[in-house]
């Protein structure tokens, strides 16, 4: 039983999207960046994509959950204790070199972009469909459910093994999010229950893209 009802929900969204703009805007353009990072891999292509996504989890722990949803759910307190966790998480692994990315190949790349696409531009167009208003829209970015979503996208091109405390937050809340779904009647969030199928993929070792990712101008 949620301690808020559908309607408190999108109203906070609604609230949430009017003040935080134009943060919407900004997000895409970091993720348009992001890719273009994983693309080109470059020197310091690593710690730009972590301390992009570090941004994205910290801005969503602080806007979204402390200074908006804690206004209907007490648990958005630590809502948001775990997404500014997370962002220091990502920094700490970015700036160690422990995130690098590669030319990572066959079902593993498909999947990421597929998760991009969706997660920036099929997420928002299902919920339009569903008889969302643009105005309650969660956004990508800023919003928890879609910033998972591109958050595991990015990981699946990691070409080394990742730290399990990295892949924790977005697995527990590719869980509490997911219950959207049906909770709250958001059904671009299903994919989110799927996402945790991934963490035994992005936990263990891949001596092989290492190489290739070495071995990559």
């Amino acid at each position: 039983m949620l301690p808020f009802t559908h309607q408190q929900f999108l109203d906070v969204l609604s609230a949430y999207n009017a003040a935080a703009w134009p943060a919407q805007v900004l997000a895409y353009l970091a993720g348009l960046a992001a890719c273009f990072a994983l693309v080109r891999r470059g020197p310091g292509s690593g710690r730009f994509v972590a301390t992009t996504l570090a941004v994205g989890w910290a801005w969503t722990g602080v806007a979204y959950h402390l200074l908006q949803f804690t206004h209907i759910n007490p648990a958005a307190y630590a809502f948001g204790a775990l997404f500014l966790l997370q962002s220091a998480l990502f920094l700490l692994a970015g700036w160690q070199g422990r995130l690098e990315f590669g030319a990572a190949g066959g079902p593993r790349r498909v999947l990421a972009w597929a998760l991009f696409a969706y997660s920036g531009v099929v997420y928002p167009l299902i919920g339009l469909a569903a008889g969302m208003p643009a105005a309650q829209l969660p956004m990508f970015g800023i919003t928890p459910c879609p910033l998972t979503l591109f958050t595991f996208g990015v990981l699946l091109l990691a070409t080394a093994r990742l730290p399990w405390w990295l892949v924790v937050v977005p697995s527990a809340w590719a869980l509490v999010g997911g219950s959207a779904a049906f909770l709250l009647q958001v059904p671009q969030d299903w994919p989110l229950f799927f996402s945790v199928l991934l963490v035994p993929v992005l936990v263990r070792h891949r001596r092989g893209d290492a190489v290739t990712a070495t071995a990559t101008p």
